[in-house]
């Protein structure tokens, strides 16, 4: 089950890889992913110090949450990987220019887990072309169903 999507990263990225990813969460924010107070957005990955992390994702906290922990809805999330898919998207990310973007957030068997896509930038025309894409597969799929309407 989706909890959120990051829509802007698909216009952003060509993706060539996806893999799920658990992430280090504190108690408050579990609480509040479950509640849908989640925001990738502006979120990115990046990679440090042998590890995956996670910037910018925005978790708004309960009012309900607990009076003696601070929460902060912005901080750094740690990425779990396997060693080896740390090792060879190290390597691409750091070589090869790409990077890697949170494409989602869902539960996988009641355990919160973000996918996350092995990813090269789209340059201006690109992303010009992807729309265009996009509005004829839209046209496409108008013209065909007034075509089944008229035939009945």
């Amino acid at each position: 089950m989706v909890i959120t999507d990051n829509r802007k990263a698909f216009h952003e990225y060509f993706i060539e890889e996806r893999y799920e990813a658990g992430l280090v969460l504190e108690g408050w924010e579990v609480k509040a992913i479950r509640a849908g107070r989640v925001q990738l957005k502006e979120s990115y990955v990046i990679y440090k110090n042998g590890d995956f992390w996670l910037f910018g994702a925005h978790i708004s906290p309960l009012p309900t949450a607990s009076t003696h922990v601070k929460p902060d809805p912005t901080r750094t999330r740690k990425l779990l990987l396997k060693q080896r898919e740390i090792e060879r998207w190290g390597g691409k990310v750091d070589r090869a220019g790409y990077t890697v973007a949170a494409l989602n957030m869902h539960f996988t068997r009641g355990f919160i887990k973000l996918e996350i896509g092995l990813a090269k930038g789209k340059k201006q025309h690109d992303k010009r072309e992807s729309e265009k894409d996009r509005e004829w597969q839209r046209e496409k799929a108008r013209l065909a169903r007034s075509e089944s309407k008229n035939i009945r």
